[in-house]
């Protein structure tokens, strides 16, 4: 009897065959990615492009020559998001904790006493920016995109997120940004991390029994947040809360700028009152931050309700490219990305548009893609790179599933 004859070979001891299995076969490797030209990832870039043009002539109808700064805004935005898709996206995610250091120590400096003024200047009582060489640069802007890195190297492949316990080191990792970004203070883009950690946390696979726990605590214990915001943030909680009462008496006070962008988005209709009347209605009502964070209101004056609407089926044609690329992608960091991406865009639209049209308080949340602003642009155009990225790579075979669902 040969002692082995090949694999899967048959031998026969006596009165009949026998199989006898051959070697084990070697574990799968992940072989290199392969370039998909065709990937929904595209969807978000036409999605986010529609909606700067949008922006440009927006901020056109009010202040022509910040329309024109705005443009070259894009173009950086444009070569930003080409640098940062052309690497692959696992080269990317090793510089996350390095990248997660400097914006740390940013956002140590803007709060640190005996800053120079040079170096860190205050503008209307916030201290969100950083003097560098011919520009600001706003640290909480690339917080976001080096959390949704970090978050997802943290979450591939591991399983303790699938117990309540294993939940507290994530929600540690967030709440470490949005306690420096909140004491800028900003609270808008602090609102922003933990949707996208609920977000990343499901498509990793933790149980939504869990998640759905922790956010019901989170909603039920809010209200005990209330002391520990700054006086302009509780005045204007208190203006919405008098508003949606329909209480007029902070109009003309803390909640002039709500009042204002409300009425002149009203002022719109159903298809609009066009650029000369809207610009001329912008300017007598004097809306605040008509060119940055009230730009939807603008939008909604000059292109009425149908204007209004389209701006928001174009985020919402960004929102589905960014998920229908994370189901496709079938690797567990790549996916984590794509979902972080999409989900950090699409609760800062939430946020703007709900301030705007009165339904949450004024945060000074920009609209990305839309609203004027230099880094605003950069970063999100950043994350739609990020999101092609994921799009453009797609693995041949996976070593392991990436996640699971069972018994959610």
């Amino acid at each position: 009897m040969t002692p082995w004859a090949g694999a899967g070979a048959v031998i026969e001891p006596g009165p009949g065959p026998v199989a006898v299995p051959g070697p084990p076969a070697a574990p799968r490797r992940v072989t290199a990615s392969r370039l998909s030209l065709l990937n929904p990832a595209w969807i978000t870039v036409l999605g986010a492009t529609a909606l700067c043009l949008i922006g440009i002539t927006a901020i056109g109808t009010v202040d022509p020559a910040e329309a024109a700064r705005q443009v070259a805004h894009l173009g950086v935005g444009l070569i930003a998001a080409t640098l940062i898709a052309i690497p692959h996206y696992r080269h990317l995610a090793r510089f996350s904790l390095p990248l997660s250091i400097l914006v740390l120590g940013c956002l140590v400096i803007l709060l640190a006493p005996g800053v120079p003024e040079w170096l860190v200047r205050p503008r209307n009582g916030a201290r969100r920016w950083i003097s560098v060489a011919v520009t600001d640069f706003q640290p909480s802007e690339l917080a976001k995109i080096v959390y949704v890195l970090v978050l997802a190297g943290y979450l591939r492949y591991r399983r303790n997120h699938r117990r309540l316990a294993g939940l507290l080191l994530p929600f540690a990792l967030t709440f470490v940004p949005c306690a420096l970004i909140a004491a800028e203070p900003d609270l808008g883009t602090a609102l922003l991390f933990l949707p996208t950690l609920f977000a990343m946390l499901a498509a990793a696979g933790a149980r939504m029994r869990h998640l759905v726990l922790i956010g019901l605590l989170g909603v039920v214990s809010a209200p005990l947040a209330y002391p520990f915001l700054q006086t302009h943030q509780r005045n204007r909680v208190q203006a919405l809360w008098y508003q949606l009462r329909g209480d007029d008496r902070f109009e003309r006070t803390i909640g002039y700028q709500g009042s204002k962008a409300m009425m002149l988005a009203g002022a719109g209709g159903l298809t609009g009152a066009g650029r000369t009347m809207a610009a001329e209605l912008v300017e007598r009502n004097h809306l605040p931050e008509r060119h940055n964070d009230m730009i939807f209101a603008v939008i909604a004056c000059r292109w009425g309700l149908l204007g209004a609407a389209a701006t928001l089926s174009l985020f919402l044609m960004a929102t589905l490219g960014g998920l229908l690329t994370a189901g496709r992608c079938r690797d567990p960091s790549g996916r984590l990305i794509a979902v972080g991406m999409t989900t950090m865009l699409l609760v800062q639209m939430v946020v703007n548009t709900g301030m705007t049209v009165g339904v949450m308080f004024i945060t000074g949340m920009t609209l990305p893609f839309v609203s004027y602003g230099g880094s605003s642009m950069v970063t999100a155009w950043l994350m739609v790179g990020l999101i092609l990225n994921v799009g453009l790579r797609r693995p041949v075979y996976l070593l392991r599933e990436p996640f699971e669902f069972e018994d959610a």
